[in-house]
This record gives structure tokens, sequence and C-alpha cells, in this order.
């Protein structure tokens, strides 16, 4: 069997964990220290790993409330994601146009 990508691995382990706890299952979270929970789950490359939950504040600000930094954190974040879906879609255009460049000389070489 081919081995996940630490990427894809590290990726399920959270998504397990955020939906464990948004769904109120029980882990057996463990206390690590006043600002994290640990669990170990097994990967789906089959290997214990040990994964931490951190609690962190956000200091108050006197230019927003606290309902509006998290909104702006929301909207810095989906931002980020739409700008990479648009350099990733602008990258696989630019390939197939390469491709079919590269093809296209080739015939016309022959």
């Amino acid at each position: 069997m081919a081995k996940v990508t630490k990427t894809i691995v590290d990726k399920q382990l959270r998504e397990a964990v955020f939906e464990a706890i948004l769904t109120n299952e029980i882990q057996n979270f463990v206390k690590v220290n006043d600002r994290q929970y640990g669990v170990l789950l097994t990967d789906l490359n089959g290997v214990q790993r040990y994964v931490r939950i951190g609690a962190i504040v956000a200091e108050e600000r006197e230019d927003m409330t606290a309902e509006e930094l998290m909104q702006s954190e929301i909207a810095a974040y989906e931002a980020k994601q739409a700008d990479k879906a648009e350099k990733a879609k602008a990258k696989a255009e630019k390939i197939a146009a390469d491709k079919a460049k590269r093809e296209a000389k080739e015939v016309s070489e022959s």
C-alpha cells in the first residue's frame, strides 16, 4: 500500500478531532497543561499519532469587538483560500496551454 502524504494524514487527523469535539463524541482527551488537551489517534498509515488541541484567547481590542475580530479573521482566511484556488486554477490552465502548445509543435514538426 502506498504511504499517504503528511499533508493528507495531518488534515484527516485534525478533521477527526474537530468532528469529535463538535459532535460531543467522547474521546480519550487528556489534559496536557492549562492551555492544551491531547489525544492519541491512528493515522491513515496505521501509525499512532499524538494530536494536541489548544485554546487561544484573543486579546481585547479597543478598535473592534470580539465578534468583529472573529469575523475579520474568518474573512481573511476565506480570502486566502479563494486566492489559493484562483492561483491553482491559473496554474492548471497554464499547464494545459503549454501541453497543447508542445503537442501542436510536435505535430507541425512531423
